[in-house]
This record gives C-alpha cells, structure tokens and sequence, in this order.
C-alpha cells in the first residue's frame, strides 16, 4: 500500500491539496479531523488535557473549550507542546488503526493530511512526503480571512515549525503562492505521476 504523506504549516493550503487528492478517488485520514473527534467526546485525552490545563478548559458540554484553549497555546511554547503530546500521541494511534485496516482491505493508495509529520512519527507512515509552502504574508491573509486578528495570525505563525524545517523532510515540494486552478493542476498533475510510477491508474485522474 502507497502512503501519501501531506504536510505543511498553518494557512499553507495542505487542507485544499488534501482535498484535491481526496476528489481523485483517494481516502484520506486528516489528523485535524481525528483530533476534533478524540477533543470533542470524553475519553482518556480529553481526561489529560483537563488533568494538565485544569477544568477552566472546560465548555458547558464537558468537552474542549477550544477559544480558550487557543488563546492559551498560542501564547505559550510550552503549554502548545505539552498540548501536542496529549493529542497528536492519541492521533497517531488512531492513524497506525486505521492503516493497518486499509492494509488488511488490499487499499492501494491512502494519504495522510497531517500538520506535525517528524516529531510524533507521522512521517515514518509515509511513503513519499509532500510539503505545502507559501509566502508568510499570504499564510497571515489566509488567516485573517478565518477570523484571526494580524496579530494572532503572526503569533501562530511563530510557533509553528519554520519553512526550512517542513522543507528539509519534503520529498516534493507544491508552492501554493498561485491561484487556486494553479494548485489543482499541480497536485493533480504530480499525482499522476507518482501513482503511474508504482503502477496505481485511477479512473478520476
């Protein structure tokens, strides 16, 4: 089975390229998605985040209180790693389940969509590593457009692992800096390619 790692920092598009390979026909396990889920229903992380942070974190259904959460990690190095820990080690066991299903299923082809790929193992899951890169400013644009202040935006940016750290573990790189028909004829192009190379054909490329 072909693993199709996809990464990049914040604001980059990795989601938008995740959903391009997506509508090729290719599932998709999206780390952010598993995380809202493992966050959103009781269970043993959210038992360890409320352990670490305290119940202040706490909204009115007994789940994550996710503004405050926010407003907590992105203003504290410290407390966003110590967030990662608990959840992106819970991610991970979630994606090492679902791969062995796919495996056991004789999937051909699956990709991860994952913001975090070195530090908790997510890119020795990976076959092939894609990294999604563009300017800072469109990156802070981006996110002003979902609601974030410049600021906070900035300050997102800042505790995000730097370009040349995503850079470094890419085995091809998309510079999303174009539009949006420029981002969906690169992905769908480079797919192509690197299925036809290991023998994959799929009927929507």
């Amino acid at each position: 089975m072909f693993v199709l790692g996809i990464t990049g920092g914040i604001g980059t598009g990795k989601t938008t390229v995740a959903s391009i390979v997506r509508a090729a026909g290719i599932p998709v396990l999206d780390a952010d998605q598993i995380s809202h889920e493992l966050t959103n229903n009781p269970g043993p992380t959210l038992d360890k985040i409320f352990e670490i942070f305290g119940e202040a974190l706490k909204n009115e259904a007994g789940t994550l209180d996710r503004a405050k959460m926010a407003d907590l990690v992105f203003q504290n190095k410290r407390a966003l790693d110590q967030l990662e820990n608990i959840v992106h080690e819970a991610v991970i066991q979630h994606i090492v389940a679902e791969l062995d299903a796919a495996g056991r299923k004789k999937v051909r082809v699956i990709a991860l969509d994952v913001p975090l790929p070195v530090k908790y193992g997510f890119l020795d899951r990976s076959d092939l590593v894609w990294v999604v890169t563009c300017s800072e400013e469109k990156r802070i644009q981006r996110l002003m457009r979902r609601g974030l202040s410049r600021e906070d935006a900035e300050r997102r940016l800042t505790v995000q692992m730097t370009d040349e750290e995503y850079q470094s573990i890419a085995d091809y790189i998309i510079d999303n800096n174009g539009s949006l028909e420029d981002l969906y004829r690169k992905v769908r192009t480079q797919l192509k390619t690197e299925l036809e190379a290991r023998g994959i054909k799929l009927a929507a490329l």
